[in-house]
């Protein structure tokens, strides 16, 4: 399945079939599928659907930051609310609470058939602490010895299956290790046939995977997170990148499964050119979030094929709600902005009602928040919008915002490009401030005509403009604070 600009939808499965009160996956009814595909998604990520440890989360998830932080999230929580992160893998089969395999298939197979595909997670860099594999296939984590543990009782651990064995918990080197994981060994050639034989068997449940902190497994990254260990065991760095090695034995089986690279730390380029498809834009929405426009603009200049790759977004289940780091307004003008560029733009469910909440990824149920009506007929009408042909097969193009009277510098807070396809041309413009700003911009008109319609899909208001002014001195615009048009003409 190929999209150009496709639009991804995530849901906190665990919680989001309690919301809906299914039972398991076989309960989402056709009509679900159909408003999916009505606003235009190419991609669900049901996102946690694996199975995890029940048994080990009352040792690890009661730690006084995740306590405070599911108090801070919901109010009334209860012990059995908490059912562990569902990054914290056992093994690669369908959490049982959520459904079966044969369930899972079916899902894929009609959302396949309204042309939508099913992405799933896939954690590289470790497995659950209590995973059954920590005993069947010990060879696949990365080892240490009484020594380090000693030394650093928190990154190392004691087997649970075997006293005089130990070996490293799962971590990101800028934060202490996630406890309730073990680290898989990159260096290992069983861990990487592991992890490909993992990839190839998913790949028959899915069309794609979203992959958790993918540059974790990047050969340098993991021999400076790991180097005592690895200069103690005689580990090589390996000649290839692991990510290479399985992206291509995935794709000779299946060249249209999809893979997207949670990534970070300026490494997006090269996850993109070892095979992923989409690599996260976290700088976006860093800028989207200062008020630096000179930098966004700046950041939307970057090389076609690059941007195209990208995956553009405000929030989802690691970041703060949009509602609530923007505010209202200033989400809004941030989601017009995401969603008219270049690349997948991924979406969070709950974000459309304008929730403000930052569920942690160990609640098993969320708070009641009232819907935003404002913010949910604004996105679903920037939906349907943007799942037009033009801006899916057209070229996007950054176009230059123009003084519109001399000293007024107000035009520099005013995003504008096009999207052209075919005689059809799409302008957007965005004033990402807040206050009210003016600017001029042209724009490739109609030859033949001296009058050229700009119908407003975004606000349902039609202009008449001369097409001699725009050409010699550029469609004049105004917009109130973090307000948007969506011009409309053929050309």
């Amino acid at each position: 399945m190929h999209f150009n600009n496709p639009r991804i939808f995530e849901i906190n499965t665990r919680v989001w079939l309690r919301k809906k009160k299914f039972h398991s996956l076989a309960d989402i009814p056709e009509s679900q599928l159909d408003e999916w595909k009505d606003l235009g998604f190419d991609f669900i990520w049901l996102m946690g659907i694996w199975k995890t440890n029940k048994e080990i989360v009352a040792q690890y998830c009661f730690e006084p930051e995740l306590v405070s932080s599911y108090t801070n999230a919901l109010k009334d929580w209860r012990t059995e609310d908490i059912i562990g992160s569902p990054y914290s893998i056992d093994c690669y089969e369908i959490n049982p609470d959520l459904g079966s395999e044969q369930e899972l298939i079916l899902l894929k197979q009609k959302l396949n058939e309204k042309g939508i595909g099913l992405i799933l997670d896939f954690v590289s860099n470790h497995l659950s602490i209590g995973s059954r594999l920590v005993k069947e296939f010990k060879d696949i984590f990365l080892p240490a010895d009484e020594y380090l543990f000693r030394n650093d009782p928190y990154t190392f651990f004691k087997s649970p299956y075997n006293s005089k064995e130990y070996f490293a918990h799962g971590r990101d080197p800028l934060f202490p290790p996630w406890k309730d994981t073990i680290q898989i060994n990159f260096y290992s050639a069983e861990a990487r046939k592991f992890l490909i034989d993992t990839l190839i068997r998913i790949s028959n449940l899915c069309n794609g995977v979203r992959c958790d902190m993918a540059m974790l497994s990047l050969n340098n990254i993991f021999y400076n997170t790991w180097i005592g260990a690895l200069k103690k065991y005689g580990y090589e760095k390996p000649e290839k990148e692991f990510w290479s090695e399985a992206i291509v034995s995935v794709k000779s089986l299946k060249p249209e499964f999809i893979f997207i690279a949670e990534a970070y730390w300026d490494l997006e380029w090269q996850l993109q050119q070892l095979g992923f498809d989409f690599t996260y834009d976290k700088r976006l929405l860093d800028r989207l979030a200062g008020n630096d426009i000179k930098s966004v603009k700046d950041h939307l200049h970057a090389e076609r094929e690059y941007q195209q790759k990208s995956v553009r977004f405000i929030e989802n289940h690691d970041e703060d709600r949009a509602a609530s780091k923007f505010g209202k307004e200033k989400s809004l003008a941030a989601a017009t902005i995401i969603s008219t560029i270049q690349g997948m733009i991924l979406y969070h469910d709950g974000q459309f009602e304008g929730k403000k909440i930052k569920l942690p990824v160990q609640l098993g149920r969320e708070p009641f928040e009232k819907e935003d009506d404002r913010i949910k007929k604004y996105y679903y009408k920037l939906l349907r919008i943007t799942k037009s042909l033009t801006f899916r097969k057209g070229e996007w193009k950054m176009l230059d915002s123009m003084p519109a009277a001399i000293s007024d510098f107000s035009f520099e807070n005013i995003l504008i490009w096009q999207w052209k396809y075919e005689k059809h041309l799409i302008i957007v413009a965005i004033n990402y401030s807040n206050a009210t700003s003016r600017c001029r911009v042209k724009f490739e008109t109609p030859e033949e005509k001296m009058i050229i319609n700009l119908n407003d899909i975004l606000n349902s208001v039609s202009y008449e403009r001369s097409v001699e002014e725009i050409n010699e001195r550029g469609l004049y615009i105004e917009l109130k604070p973090f307000s948007s048009h969506i011009f409309s003409t053929q050309i």
